[in-house]
């Protein structure tokens, strides 16, 4: 009868299951979602060419954003019963690959601050999708938010393949080195996709890319010198990198941050829906989203990027029914330990780019075929065919005619050209 109780504490919101219990489960969900966490910081900090120590503060701080982003979903501040901040619902938080094009292209102009400052903007537009969900929702439809998450995906290949290459900016670029890891990291990946079971299949990036990291270092792509010159222990600094508003950046961000806002409520509802035999209430949706501005906000004044629900740590929950809020809280204990530790961060930066190219391909590639799912789910009439069809056709035509937008203001570029920008710069 005891045991019975203990073990079905892991399926009960609020049940505290024993560590011996919670760790293994809470590890599983770091695992899935640790190497998408830091990427995105990676792959920016390259784009606006930081130094190594401010790369390492970029991945710190986006560690412990999503970690404070994923306790307060847990953990809502407020009552219960009425108005709060977060959720309260078994969701994991971290740094969104969604927004990589469009933080490509601000780089490439305005530098991290320039993100920073458009984020917050994006904060506040995630806020009032929040308090106005019940109402604007309806402009949201799968149609739209599919396409959207497809052209994203699309944008992203030329930076898996460039990075597979050695990075534009490598000496090596185009090398057959590169080529060998990048395609050895692949296949490691995709094999633990196809064939891996359990944790396995669930951490198949996270080993593929060690993999990749041992078979690079004969041929010298490693140098773990700024590992040693990193410190033990450091809090994210407030304001390093400042923030800057620029209005053609901010417009952007914050076109995503209510795509985004809304693509949460397809997280939220697979959570409910598959693991808590519900569809997710309107206040638990106003709350979570509310709370996913406000933290961004928060997240943009320590220098951490934009995040967004993992899918991937949804699809582990719906999988094994394990909803408690403690065995997640214990995951986003792990990524603030991390994130406090700046010898890990600077670990991360050593990660060769052609390791990263094969690890993320596809991941990439997940995302088109996500967006491509929402668009199915509507009826492919000649109406929604050439609304897609436009839609793509414009985004992706624009990256591929590199000289379009050139007599144009760079607003404009910024706008509707970032991913023309994105296919130059990666």
């Amino acid at each position: 009868m005891n045991t019975t109780s203990k073990e079905g504490s892991l399926f009960e919101l609020d049940g505290v299951p024993k560590l011996s219990q919670a760790f293994p489960l809470a590890l599983q969900h770091v695992v899935a979602m640790i190497v998408g966490c830091v990427t995105p910081a990676i792959i920016i900090s390259g784009a606006a060419g930081l130094e190594t120590a401010d790369r390492v503060l970029l991945i710190q701080a986006s560690l412990v954003v999503s970690a404070l982003a994923t306790l307060l979903q847990l953990f809502p501040i407020g009552k219960r019963t009425g108005f709060h901040l977060g959720a309260g619902l078994p969701v994991i938080i971290g740094v969104s690959f969604a927004y990589v094009p469009s933080m490509q292209a601000i780089a490439d102009q305005g530098g991290i601050p320039a993100i920073l400052g458009a984020q917050i903007v994006g904060g506040i537009c995630a806020i009032l999708v929040g308090l106005t969900i019940k109402k604007i929702r309806k402009f949201f439809p799968p149609l739209i938010a599919g396409t959207v998450v497809f052209t994203i995906g699309l944008s992203l290949y030329p930076t898996a393949i460039n990075y597979m290459a050695g990075g534009t900016g490598s000496a090596t670029y185009g090398s057959w080195q590169n080529w060998l890891v990048a395609f050895f990291t692949l296949a490691v990946v995709t094999a633990l996709n196809h064939f891996g079971k359990g944790i396995w299949k669930l951490s198949s990036i996270l080993i593929g890319m060690l993999a990749g990291y041992l078979v690079s270092i004969p041929f010298g792509m490693v140098n773990l010198s700024s590992v040693g010159n990193a410190s033990v222990f450091q809090l994210p600094q407030l304001m390093h990198f400042g923030v800057h508003f620029e209005i053609s950046a901010c417009v952007a961000i914050g076109l995503l941050f209510a795509i985004n806002s809304i693509q949460a409520i397809g997280d939220y509802s697979a959570t409910t829906i598959g693991a808590m035999n519900r569809t997710p209430k309107d206040q638990e949706l106003q709350s979570g989203i509310a709370a996913y501005g406000i933290t961004n906000i928060i997240g943009a004044l320590f220098g951490g990027l934009p995040t967004a629900t993992y899918s991937q740590n949804v699809g582990i929950v719906t999988t094994t029914k394990v909803i408690n809020r403690w065995v997640l809280g214990l995951a986003a204990a792990f990524l603030g330990i991390a994130g406090f530790v700046p010898k890990f961060s600077a670990l991360l930066t050593t990660i060769p780019q052609c390791v990263l190219g094969g690890a993320t391909v596809s991941v990439f590639a997940s995302i088109a075929m996500t967006g491509m799912k929402l668009v199915a789910s509507a009826e492919m009439d000649y109406r929604n065919s050439s609304i897609v069809g436009l839609a793509a056709a414009l985004g992706v035509g624009v990256s591929q005619a590199n000289a379009a937008l050139a007599t144009l203001p760079a607003w404009v570029t910024t706008i509707f050209g970032n991913l023309r920008l994105c296919w130059q710069r990666s």
